[in-house]
């Protein structure tokens, strides 16, 4: 008799209140929930359900706006948003001026100050990047350079010490790797938030301010913004960055 109440009290089409309260007030602090984590809660709470119920369960609180899918087994109790960045009238220009110049070319730009949002330590100089197929590379440098702009192209540790990390604004001409994650936003054509998270794991130059608050950038992105795993999988596989990722993947679900 009790088993049947019981077994009543979770399929009914009516979510217990308490029971989501139970739920909320277990997991409060989580940034995100790992199937595991959910299902032996259930699972510790009501004991004589089967694997069939509990999992129907978890739809049920998906479906109600209780439970957020992150990614495949992972869940969160808040509502991510998507990311979209600040476009600055500088950037909007760049991305303008390339684009009448090489209208069928294949590129992306990006501001350093977007990570500003998700450290602790603010950056008041910064980069526009303009990352773009890498036979045209050489071709948009000399065209931003001839029109007196302060660039340079693709370049290594020893220009970024002695000549990039002391000014307000540069703008850099990178390549683009192939089947970078990417959006159009406002027109423009920017990384999407998976980008943004994987390329500081290999660019370490380029994202050498970032380095000591990846952590700490991980958490807040995370915190804030829907992601989408598999295309950050796919994207720091390609980058062969796939075990770092899942490393640092692990250390944000509790």
């Amino acid at each position: 008799m009790q088993n049947n109440l019981i077994n009543n009290y979770l399929i009914n089409s009516e979510v217990s209140e308490n029971f989501e309260r139970i739920l909320t007030d277990h997991f409060d602090g989580y940034d995100s929930i790992a199937y595991r984590d959910l299902f032996c809660f259930i699972h510790g709470e009501f004991p004589t359900l089967a694997e069939k119920t509990i999992n129907w369960k978890i739809n049920q609180l998906k479906s109600i706006g209780t439970l957020f899918h992150v990614s495949r087994g992972i869940y969160s109790l808040k509502k991510r948003h998507e990311y979209l960045p600040m476009l600055s009238p500088n950037l909007k220009r760049i991305f303008k001026t390339v684009k009448k110049a090489f209208p069928y070319l294949n590129f992306c730009v990006w501001d350093s100050r977007w990570f500003n949002e998700f450290m602790i330590h603010q950056l008041f100089k910064y980069q526009i990047v303009i990352e773009t197929e890498k036979d045209a590379t050489e071709s948009v440098f000399n065209m931003l350079f001839d029109l007196k702009k302060k660039v340079f192209l693709n370049p290594d540790k020893e220009i970024f010490k002695h000549y990039i990390g002391y000014d307000y604004e540069v703008l850099i001409v990178k390549p683009l790797i192939s089947e970078s994650p990417l959006i159009e936003f406002e027109k423009i054509m920017v990384p999407s938030i998976e980008k943004l998270l994987i390329d500081p794991l290999v660019d370490i130059d380029l994202f050498c301010s970032q380095q000591s608050e990846l952590d700490y950038i991980y958490q807040t992105v995370f915190k804030r913004y829907h992601m989408n795993i598999n295309r950050m999988k796919r994207y720091a596989r390609r980058r062969d960055q796939l075990h770092n990722f899942e490393k640092r993947l692990g250390r944000l679900v509790h």
